[in-house]
């Protein structure tokens, strides 16, 4: 099963055309400010629940298909419903679900494999694998964001381009969009954040118990 933490890195989510000319090839000192300011922030909180919206459009701009998910992360644990799936994470083992099929995968986290974790998504994802420049202040409705332009180190990668907006008040993630070199765009929005609010452990791990009839695939 796929999920759509590797669809953000492997079509990792967002290429487009516009501004694949200024790519750069080395870093932004200003953008790695706020990266690390954001990074920071991050950190800082003891649980983070969000809700965003997943949207793939074509190279014209049109598009075509939209979900939306929830997102709760405490530490290194994580739970993530998404496009009829539901994935628990405890920090040492991750079971993805399938609702339709009412099947669970299970794997152990290898934090030394480069998986792409959702904390990572939200932290310092960028330390190794981006050359990054800040494009400037935008308008995003009432919103005041700073756009930053990642550009992979690996040109083997299938995406070229992946654009950060930071909400300049909160230093907080609003918007990811991945341009892939076939044309595709992903993005991810934030629609709500919310920090520090209780979490019990149990939420980040996968009761059979609530789940009847469900199928067990362990991979570990």
């Amino acid at each position: 099963m796929k999920t759509p933490l590797a669809l953000l890195f492997m079509s990792t989510l967002l290429a487009g055309v516009t501004n694949a000319q200024t790519k750069s090839t080395k870093n932004d000192p200003e953008a790695k400010k706020i990266l690390d300011a954001v990074s920071n922030r991050f950190k800082s909180f003891t649980t983070v629940q969000a809700s965003f919206t997943y949207k793939v459009e074509n190279a014209a701009g049109k598009v075509l298909s939209t979900k939306s998910g929830t997102i709760t992360m405490k530490d290194t644990r994580y739970k993530l419903s998404f496009g009829g799936q539901e994935i628990f994470c405890n920090g040492n083992t991750v079971w993805n679900y399938d609702k339709a099929a009412n099947e669970v995968t299970i794997n152990t986290l290898d934090a030394s494999s480069g998986m792409i974790t959702p904390q990572k998504l939200f932290s310092n994802f960028y330390d190794k694998d981006f050359f990054y420049m800040l494009n400037g202040d935008k308008k995003v409705g009432t919103r005041l964001v700073q756009e930053i332009q990642l550009t992979p180190v690996d040109k083997s990668k299938n995406f070229h381009t992946v654009y950060l907006l930071i909400d300049k008040n909160a230093k907080t993630m609003y918007a990811t969009k991945v341009m892939e070199n076939a044309g595709n765009r992903y993005s991810y929005t934030v629609n709500t954040l919310k920090t520090n609010m209780p979490a019990a452990d149990a939420l980040f791990v996968f009761d059979k118990a609530k789940f009847p009839g469900v199928t067990i695939e362990d991979l570990r």
